[in-house]
């Protein structure tokens, strides 16, 4: 054999071999596989935070809403000379004190107060029943209380005769009482589920608002006049006084809730898991409708039929918080308070040298937002 055949028969070097690939070992690949897919990590105190961040840049909203409510009327009045008479710390006139210490801030206080009460008693409301779609509104509270101030207007009927001007509101703070007592009762004697309390409140509201228009009919005009402009819900009649009793009210209420949120949170979970958490499901039901009825019958008593208030504020704080009731039930009473200066100030920007009102105002901001909610997700609200 030559040397070519050789060399040409000889095997490959061992150098020159291809390099066998890589193995990765199968639990490095698990490892990578399970750290692609893992979800990202729940940081509990930055949520925290965050829910802080919202319910102080919702007190900041409303602040700069109650300053622009304040500047905003017929009487164009400068910024200083809002300030100078608020605070008397500089030389005021007299038609801005009487502007604004007699007008404009106690509605913007009743604004304040009312919105603050309608909205966390819609949250109360929604969580204690679980539906977005329960508020004072949809319940028939309001329209017990419409009824009740129409059935005082016309036919001077009242538990007191002696009480002046303070008789329609007492009587349209009874029938709201009344309202939420009857579908509550109504429910619990019937065991309804949540979807039928709403409509079974939707059904109270068709009853009270027949027994107005009867009332209507037979009335006069000028008292068509009053129940009228009842019913469309009013600031114009707000006083300091009542004001800061609503803001008192509201503030009275949140110890209360704060103290209960916990178990309002676990309620979201069913009625078993709570009463296995060892809460008693019927008394926090009842503490919460009761505070919600409370909240909505002073509220409307003072101000008229206010819509939508208690459906537009939680459902805006359960977008941006959840259910954790810590949160949840102040920031729906912020973003409520919120909404009726909103209200209040276009109110009065509409049509120059008009104030509209106001439940006309409310009414057109929650119908959309009611629907919003009826149609965002697919689950029935009324099974």
């Amino acid at each position: 054999m030559s040397d070519e055949t050789a060399k040409t028969e000889a095997p490959a070097s061992p150098a020159l071999a291809p390099a066998p690939a890589a193995v990765t070992p199968p639990s490095a690949t698990l490892a990578t596989s399970a750290q692609q897919s893992a979800p990202p990590r729940y940081d509990y105190k930055k949520t925290v935070y965050m829910r802080f961040v919202m319910l102080v840049a919702g007190l900041l909203a409303c602040a700069v809403l109650m300053v622009i409510d304040l500047l905003t009327g017929s009487a164009n009045l400068a910024v200083n000379e809002v300030f100078c008479a608020l605070t008397q710390w500089c030389e005021a006139s007299d038609m801005a004190r009487v502007v604004v210490l007699t007008y404009r801030m106690p509605s913007s206080l009743m604004a304040l107060g009312v919105g603050a009460s309608l909205g966390v008693a819609g949250a109360i409301m929604q969580t204690i029943l679980r539906n977005p779609l329960a508020s004072p509104y949809t319940l028939g509270i309001s329209a017990g209380a419409g009824f009740g101030a129409a059935l005082t207007i016309v036919a001077g009927i009242g538990i007191s005769a002696g009480m002046g001007r303070w008789l329609v509101p007492f009587n349209a703070f009874l029938f709201a009482i009344l309202s939420s007592f009857l579908i509550y009762i109504i429910g619990a004697a019937k065991k309804l589920t949540p979807g039928a309390m709403i409509l079974g409140g939707i059904g109270l509201s068709f009853m009270f608002g027949a027994l107005q228009s009867m009332l209507q009919y037979a009335a006069s005009a000028e008292q068509n006049q009053s129940i009228v402009f009842w019913l469309f819900g009013s600031l114009s009649r707000a006083e300091t006084s009542t004001a800061v009793a609503m803001l008192v009210l509201v503030a009275a209420a949140f110890p209360v809730l704060v103290a209960n949120a916990w178990k309002f949170t676990a309620l979201q979970l069913g009625d078993e898991k709570a009463t296995g958490l060892g809460i008693n499901v019927k008394r926090l039901r009842i503490l919460g409708f009761g505070m919600a009825s409370l909240l909505t019958a002073v509220a409307v008593s003072f101000v008229g039929t206010i819509g939508f208030i208690g459906l537009a504020g939680p459902h805006i704080a359960r977008m941006l918080v959840g259910e954790d009731q810590r949160f949840f039930m102040p920031l729906a009473s912020i973003f409520g308070a919120a909404i009726l200066l909103l209200a209040s100030i276009v109110s009065k920007v509409i049509v120059p040298g008009f104030v509209f009102p106001i439940g006309i105002v409310t009414s057109l901001i929650g119908v959309p937002v009611f629907f919003s909610v009826l149609l965002s997700k697919k689950r029935s609200y009324f099974s």
